[in-house]
């Protein structure tokens, strides 16, 4: 069984059809206020005077971080501004790429990334999470045409879910935040206190729920994230290129993509190696001696020792000759 799914322009009978164009008309025009507020947002960014910061290096700082801040904001027309709607008795929530505030800073868009967003991802008949109503909006070039409602009381397939799921995929990777499951959403907003291996067969969403987890953690962990920077390495600069504009699409400008080749390219060669250690650290049997002392704890010198211990990682069959150490 699917939800009824409210279109533009659909057959059916003439009071409902009514009711469904001014429903349809009402969120448009919703749609039109939020893009209004978000323009004034990103106008009362650019119009902040950096020099104001005090000596130059201070000002200059500033005006980095309000250019970022402006790109952050700019408004791409054709993409959905909010893309789900969350009916709570007494409020009404929509979810968005990025958080949409009005004059008064009344939240008019919420981020799909904070805590009472997350209810569009997880709710089920099993448990509405406090829900009344869910409502799923579709969209053709930027153009809100249809919406499909969930009230939680039967088991129903959501028809706009699965045409996006199911649309084919042409061009750069595009975000799937209006359509990430409720398993995706747990591996995205796991806890940033472990690594996190996501794992599957090719074509599974990996990388799309990878870069939504980056995106995640810039919101829930912004300034420890800050401090230590983000950066993503892809296999080839052509990968790079596919899946480029996703986190700037959630409004994370700030992440760097790179090649492994393009990070060791950065890195000057200051000693090379004699070629007895070279063949060592181009053998296979040297991923094993790393494995070991990746996950072995390191040797501690004793107290008034003059030279260091050796790692004992290093130590043990399968490296000969050469100085493995180096």
């Amino acid at each position: 069984m699917r939800s009824p799914t409210y279109r533009k322009g659909s057959v059916m009978p003439a009071q409902e059809a009514e009711d469904i164009e001014a429903e349809i008309t009402a969120e448009r025009d919703y749609l039109r206020r939020s893009r209004a507020a978000l323009g004034r947002m990103r106008e009362n960014v650019l119009t902040l005077d950096a020099s104001s910061a005090g000596d130059w290096v201070s000002a200059e700082v500033l005006a980095r971080e309000l250019a970022k801040r402006a790109e952050a904001l700019r408004d791409d027309p054709s993409t959905a501004l909010f893309f789900g709607r969350l009916d709570h008795p007494g409020e009404r929530l929509y979810i968005g790429r990025r958080h949409v505030h009005d004059d008064g800073g009344e939240p008019l868009v919420i981020d799909w990334r904070a805590p009472m967003s997350r209810p569009f991802y997880k709710a089920s008949t099993a448990d509405p999470m406090g829900l009344v109503l869910r409502r799923r909006f579709g969209y053709s070039g930027g153009e809100l045409t249809a919406f499909e409602d969930e009230d939680f009381t039967t088991q129903a397939e959501s028809r706009i879910l699965i045409e996006e799921i199911e649309r084919p995929r042409v061009g750069p990777m595009r975000d799937i935040v209006a359509t990430i499951q409720p398993e995706q959403d747990d591996i995205v907003r796991a806890g940033a206190e472990h690594t996190l291996c996501v794992q599957g067969a090719p074509g599974t969403g990996k990388t799309a729920v990878g870069l939504h987890r980056v995106a995640y953690l810039l919101y829930a962990h912004r300034e420890r994230m800050r401090r230590g920077g983000v950066l993503v390495i892809g296999p080839s600069a052509s990968f790079l290129d596919y899946i480029r504009g996703v986190l700037p699409a959630l409004g994370e400008i700030n992440v760097k993509q790179e090649t492994l080749d393009g990070l060791l390219d950065a890195v000057p060669v200051k000693v090379r190696d004699d070629p007895a250690t070279a063949r060592i650290k181009g053998d296979a049997r040297m991923a094993e001696v790393l494995r070991r002392a990746v996950w072995s704890p390191p040797a501690r010198a004793g107290r008034g020792a003059r030279a260091a211990a050796r790692h004992p990682a290093l130590a043990g069959p399968g490296v000969r000759g050469g100085r493995a150490g180096r």
